[in-house]
């Protein structure tokens, strides 16, 4: 019978715990989000070991055996597939699940069942009397009724570091596809230089060979095959250093997307205008303070200090439980029924005097909420700068694209004039190498400006953000 009332009042509990927290069941564990296929196509072999402390030991396992040209979507793909920032995130994210479940826990009571079997008897000396053996069996049963507010507080901290871990691989993820982005268009800006470089050093042999057949024909000067021979020598060292930027230009970008130790690539898209940006500056402005993710973090700061300081002051109130108690004992042989018990009470506490400890805390909290406000309008400040800056840089690099583009065209158009000119008789072999340095320069002044309006609008995008779109 005592058996039974325990457990009625148990039942009684829990479902009062139902009323008064009907969400508290759905809340413990917070739905993930759901990953979508991504439509690009990645080989597998540009994945690394699924092993992270696999390191290679032989020179043959780190050396390069193909070279693979993949789009700008492919490394954005493989960014967020192996990047180990992001999965860092990921797992901090998940560490603040569990947290947050371990604070939902305070909303339902606490049991706890012991048992034990002993036997007890007058010593090995002294057998005269039979040993007793007793099971002793009790179920405890303890909910917190009231915690002045500090159960909800430490809940309310656990959802806001949730929502900040959320946050942070949002920012994650938007730093990852800038960097990956950034050093994509180096790799474009790299193999471009190269094949310019390259493009210049064949202008030049082709010049020394003409400058050395007008020498034993009798019209050129010796002069004049010094000259090509220097412009040959100076065009070879600029695609030597070229060359080199393109490898390290590779290999950065290996290194970020976290590829096998085996592959290198190369960018396999042309080099062109990523895009146009349709808003005005206020516009992308005002989006930006609407979209960023560090400005919500900034908030998510504050509101956990903010609970903090609650669960502080919270110490200060009074602490009201209800326990719930049942034992079981039973001597074998004994001749006496199994005897039972059961206890029910309000455990209440108040702190009186803790020396200050617990406003000490709030004062603290107080402070850290101070600072997440001034660092909120800090940030909000650069946003503004960061979003006119690259604006400005995007605007100022379109207006460089259609000056390059022309200037491209004329100096192709004063190179084939001087070397008309220098067959002709009229013209010098200097306005001939002076005219293919200038298509040189005029070729990577084009390439650089639209992969720095590409790297503007990168930026921007990202200073701006549509987390709508994710």
């Amino acid at each position: 019978m005592n058996l039974s009332l325990f457990f009625v009042h148990f039942t009684w509990v829990s479902v009062a715990i139902a009323i008064l927290f009907p969400n508290a069941a759905s809340a413990a564990t917070p739905s993930k989000p759901q990953n979508t296929p991504s439509p690009v196509q990645v080989p597998n072999y540009l994945n690394p070991s699924p092993n992270p402390l696999q390191f290679p030991t032989k020179p043959g396992e780190v050396r390069i055996r193909q070279t693979v040209p993949i789009s700008l979507a492919q490394a954005l793909e493989l960014a967020r597939r192996n990047n180990r920032d992001l999965q860092v995130a990921l797992l901090q994210l998940e560490r603040s699940r569990s947290q947050l479940r371990e604070a939902q826990a305070a909303l339902f009571p606490t049991l706890i069942i012991n048992s034990s079997v002993t036997n007890s008897g007058n010593g090995f000396t002294n057998n005269s009397s039979q040993g007793i053996t007793s099971f002793n069996g009790s179920a405890q049963l303890n909910y917190n009724a009231y915690t002045s507010g500090n159960r909800e507080a430490t809940i309310q901290a656990a959802k806001e570091q949730l929502r900040v871990d959320q946050l942070n691989i949002e920012i994650q993820s938007l730093t990852i596809s800038l960097n990956t982005t950034t050093l994509y268009y180096n790799l474009q800006q790299a193999d471009e230089l190269v094949r310019i470089n390259r493009a210049s050093v064949e202008n030049a042999q082709a010049n020394l060979r003409d400058t050395l057949a007008r020498e034993q024909a009798g019209v050129g000067t010796r002069f004049d095959v010094l000259q090509a021979q220097v412009n040959l020598a100076n065009s070879q060292q600029e695609l030597t250093n070229a060359i080199s930027q393109q490898q390290i230009a590779r290999r950065q970008l290996a290194t970020l997307l976290s590829l096998s130790e085996s592959v290198d690539i190369s960018a396999a898209d042309p080099v062109q205008i990523a895009g146009l940006w349709p808003q005005t500056v206020e516009q992308s402005v005002v989006q930006a303070f609407q979209n960023r993710p560090e400005l919500q973090q900034f908030l998510a700061r504050r509101n956990i200090s903010e609970q903090q300081r609650r669960q502080a002051l919270s110490q200060l109130g009074p602490q009201v439980s209800l326990v719930g108690n049942y034992n079981l004992l039973d001597q074998y042989n004994d001749g006496v029924s199994v005897t039972d018990g059961y206890s029910l009470g309000i455990n209440g506490d108040l702190t009186l005097f803790d020396a200050g400890a617990a406003r000490a805390r709030a004062a603290q909290s107080r402070v850290n909420i101070a600072i997440a406000e001034s660092q909120f309008d800090s940030q909000r400040d650069l946003i503004r700068f960061d979003v006119e800056q690259y604006y400005s840089q995007l605007q100022s690099n379109l207006n460089n694209i259609q000056t390059s583009s022309v200037a491209l065209n004329q100096a192709r158009e004063a190179l084939n004039l001087a070397r008309l000119r220098f067959q002709a008789g009229v013209g010098t072999q200097t306005e001939v190498i002076d005219a293919e340095n200038d298509l040189t320069r005029a070729e990577g002044n084009r390439v650089a400006a639209i992969l720095d309006y590409n790297r503007a609008l990168a930026n921007l995008q990202r200073s701006v953000t549509s987390r709508g779109l994710r």
